[in-house]
């Protein structure tokens, strides 16, 4: 565990250039709510759909309610060792930065593409920067659900059937698609963007006529879209893991939804979806389930924090991982942190030991050697 001394200087990101900006914003709301004041320094730090980082106070309201005149237009420098925040001042025809404030640790609420997928990880791995979650490699591969499932299946992790096509094949050979899909298992079929969350872009298919409507909607949002073997009323699993190197493991909880599936308008809109904490499963299911779940986090080399969803087979009680997410959700619904309550961390010691966490991965990659030297051979 590395120790803080003082307040520790927290820029907390949300918002986005993503399908799941407004999920986003709902998370922050939750962070920005719980994290202790009394431990932390916290700046909000906003990004708005067209990719504008804004800064200052409020800015979680401002970009909420579209009123961000007052906001700095605000940026970070990927220059090792700078570590400061800056605002972009306006001054005789001419652009300045002004150094707003240092930044002990980022704690990115970004949901979805240019913020879960590995892109702004690599932009804070080149500054340097201490930052909670998961790394460029993680976020990546748990971010599309196309290769993480062929990791999966690489390593012996149970995943139902899947196939992955590309936009320019959704619009150009559907029969080809079809037939493709088809000889995964009868219907129903799911099609999803390869690279988004929070069921954006999901739909569940009962026939050609939906295939080719949920195959051009999941394009909208993704160049790669994914068509995967549906089950017959499965039950919804999730675990939520914790840790670096050592990661530990939740109970389960159950989601009931009000839709067919765990749909967006389920998720966010429906008030009738049911979050059943800890699951009622036998115990060596448990057990199963958390140790795929843990398989999955080394799998793809996660690190900090990632919720692992499943699909249970009623009628075989065969267990399916569906997808990792490396920043689930934070809202007051979010399972992640539910999860951990239920198993003894409150939602204010959970934020704690994640911030923890992100200092302990920056000690172990400042311990990485970027100079090589001969010592001595010939």
């Amino acid at each position: 565990m590395v120790a803080m001394t003082a307040k520790t200087r927290i820029g907390v990101i949300f918002g986005g250039r993503s399908g799941e900006h407004e999920v986003s914003l709902m998370s922050a709301r939750s962070v920005l709510a719980v994290l202790d004041r009394s431990k932390y320094e916290v700046i909000e730090i906003g990004i708005t759909h067209e990719g504008e980082w804004l800064a200052g106070e409020g800015a979680l309201d401002a970009l909420q309610n579209g009123r961000t005149e007052k906001l700095a237009h605000a940026m970070i420098l990927p220059i090792p060792g700078d570590g400061w925040l800056y605002a972009i001042r306006q001054a005789g025809g001419g652009q300045f930065l002004e150094k707003l404030t240092p930044l002990d640790v980022i704690f990115p609420v970004l949901h979805g593409t240019f913020g879960e997928d590995g892109t702004l990880q690599g932009f804070f791995e080149l500054g340097d920067l201490a930052y909670v979650g998961a790394g460029v490699l993680g976020s990546s591969v748990g971010m599309d659900k196309g290769l993480f499932k062929d990791l999966m299946r690489a390593r012996g992790i149970p995943v139902l059937n899947s196939i992955t096509f590309n936009r320019s094949q959704v619009e150009t050979d559907s029969e080809a698609i079809f037939q493709a899909a088809e000889a995964l298992s009868p219907y129903p079929l799911f099609t999803k963007p390869a690279n988004l969350g929070s069921s954006v872009g999901i739909t569940k298919c009962h026939n050609r006529s939906d295939l080719l409507e949920g195959l051009m909607d999941a394009a909208r949002f993704d160049r790669r879209v994914l068509v995967e073997q549906g089950l017959n009323n499965p039950r919804e699993i999730e675990i939520s893991v914790l840790g670096n190197d050592e990661p530990q493991v939740s109970l389960p909880g159950e989601i009931i939804p009000a839709d067919e599936f765990y749909s967006y308008r389920a998720k966010y809109i429906d008030e009738r979806t049911q979050l059943v904490i800890p699951a009622r499963l036998d115990a060596p299911t448990v057990a199963r389930i958390q140790e795929i779940a843990l398989k999955a986090f080394k799998a793809v080399d996660c690190s900090g924090m990632a919720r692992v969803d499943f699909l249970l087979d009623r009628a075989t009680n065969d267990v399916f991982v569906s997808e990792l997410n490396t920043i689930p959700g934070f809202t007051k619904i979010s399972m992640y942190p539910k999860l951990w309550e239920a198993s003894g961390l409150s939602y204010s010691a959970l934020l704690d030991r994640l911030v923890e966490l992100a200092l302990e991965r920056k000690s172990s990659r400042d311990r990485t050697e970027r100079r090589y030297e001969s010592r001595g051979r010939a």
